[in-house]
């Protein structure tokens, strides 16, 4: 865990006492896109991920490689599960780096900064052809796999649709901030008061997810969405991790009926399932963050079955 100043690595937990206890995201840094007819075309080859297994943020790009038919065309690279005085490093294979034999992460973002400020996060979109990180924030990544490849692909899956763009953007503003970021304001929180408040939102929010899918098949009616994948990654990870790591314990994703149902349906989802390492999620979040479990154990439980047979369905259909 640490980060770059000034093109220097230094380990450092998150500075919380500045925000009153309260864990504050930094902005990621590297936002261009990639578009016909600028300096980052679609071409077959040309761009690399780099995720980790462990990581929502990272995951939510997978799924889109995954489901925009984009796996021959983007090469994909993942980190070793802890995260510790390096940050995210790499290891043996299939755990190595095969661009530049990097070790670690912060290598990859000197190479494309030499003088970078800030933290080392996954997901990287990398150009081969510039030797650059295009983009690290991964809300964008996933608008790129959405549609920047299509004439490439000739998959015309499309989880941002005109239609229900300003609709899955109110989403996604309540889901990130409560739900996705809200677990982490929870765990990372080192005040009674910060933690209490990003818990009680959090299961607000909660509430209000369960009450929508009691009504619609998914976040924004009858058709899945990108809303539906930013909320699946960290569902998936919450009886797991968050509940118990991050102190989210009122209820487990398992005892809201709808929302339990809804997210066995995703996991099942065609692709989807192959990219849940479980072991990866366990190990980083239990062992890489010291600060709140000194000891670094890993529970072996809980034993969770995503396969069960789900009862969505009957407010529309997915699209497949």
């Amino acid at each position: 865990m640490g980060l770059l100043v000034d093109g220097q690595w230094h380990d450092k937990w998150y500075d919380t006492k500045k925000h009153g206890g309260r864990f504050v995201r930094s902005e990621s840094q590297f936002r261009n896109t990639v578009a016909q007819g600028t300096e980052f075309e679609a071409e077959s080859g040309r761009y690399h991920l780099y995720v980790s297994y462990a990581c929502p943020w990272a995951h939510r790009a997978l799924i889109f490689r995954k489901l925009k038919g984009l796996e021959s065309h983007i090469d994909v690279s993942v980190v070793h599960p802890l995260m510790l005085e390096n940050g995210w490093e790499f290891a043996d294979a299939p755990l190595n780096e095969p661009l530049y034999d990097a070790d670690f992460l912060y290598q990859l973002y000197l190479k494309a900064d030499p003088e970078y400020t800030g933290r080392v996060t996954v997901p990287v979109l990398w150009d081969k052809k510039n030797q650059t990180i295009v983009n690290n924030e991964s809300a964008e990544i996933i608008r790129i796999f959405n549609s920047a490849f299509n004439e490439l692909t000739g998959n015309t899956l499309d989880f941002f649709p005109a239609d229900k763009q300003k609709q899955i953007e109110e989403v996604n503003e309540w889901v990130y901030n409560d739900i996705n970021n809200g677990v982490y304001r929870s765990g990372f929180a080192t005040t009674q008061q910060a933690y209490e408040e990003a818990y009680e939102s959090l299961f607000a929010a909660l509430d209000k997810v369960e009450s929508i899918l009691s009504q619609n098949r998914y976040l924004t009616g009858d058709k899945l969405t990108e809303a539906d994948w930013r909320l699946f990654t960290t569902l998936v990870r919450f009886d797991a991790v968050y509940f118990g790591h991050f102190k989210t314990n009122k209820k487990r994703i398992v005892d809201y009926p709808n929302m339990w149902n809804y997210l066995l349906e995703l996991y099942q989802h065609p692709g989807v399932e192959e990219t849940v390492v479980m072991d990866h999620i366990k190990t980083h979040y239990y062992a890489s963050h010291k600060t709140i479990n000194p000891t670094q154990v890993v529970p072996k439980g809980p034993e969770i079955d995503f396969h069960q047979t789900h009862n969505r369905g009957s407010e529309g259909s997915s699209q497949s």
